[in-house]
């Protein structure tokens, strides 16, 4: 099994069983989105030992979450998982994905970063259909599963690839992987 270094954060004891089946780690659960003072300071402590990776429900209370811990600990990893495959009975989290999806997206983790000068500019961005099209959501979807960082609405995605430092040039190439497909979008 493999293990993982870093302390990985979830909403709840059914999401670190979910993450116990998959891979040899500790984990801290928020229990709910209001992120006491205690825990942003058991993660602070983590971060500054062993790392931390966020990896909360793809849903508005896990990007809620996900979004308090960026900015009280800005270099924290985030691991994403696609609604689908965190999906059971109508309901969404990390508690319903499958071992390897899991460890999947553990592998894929990333660092927000904060840029000062923007990797991708918002005119680049609306040349990449993102935005503004019928098709734009759907491009979104199918752009966040190519790069593993979960979907989000245009302007909150906008900011994610930005964070998240990826180029134009990440962008399209992953367009071009998908971009066959998007004619039956």
């Amino acid at each position: 099994m493999r293990k993982v270094k870093e302390i990985i954060v979830v909403e709840g004891k059914n999401d670190t069983l979910a993450i116990k089946r998959a891979v040899d780690a500790d984990t801290v659960e928020t229990r709910g989105s209001a992120l006491p003072s205690y825990v942003l300071d058991e993660l602070r402590r983590a971060q500054a030992v062993r790392g931390v990776i966020v990896f909360t429900d793809p849903d508005y209370a896990g990007e809620r979450i996900r979004r308090i811990i960026s900015q009280e600990i800005p270099d924290v990893k985030h691991a994403f998982i696609e609604k689908e495959l965190a999906f059971e009975k109508k309901k969404i989290g990390v508690e319903h994905a499958h071992p390897s999806d899991i460890i999947a997206a553990l592998k894929n983790v990333r660092t927000l970063i904060e840029e000062e000068e923007s990797w991708l500019t918002w005119k680049e961005y609306l040349t990449l259909e993102l935005v503004g099209y019928p098709h734009s959501k759907q491009l979104r979807e199918r752009l966040a599963k190519e790069l593993a960082i979960g979907y989000a609405n245009a302007k909150q995605f906008f900011h994610r690839l930005q964070t998240l430092r990826i180029s134009r040039e990440e962008c399209e190439r992953a367009l071009l992987n998908i971009r066959g497909d998007k004619d039956r979008l």
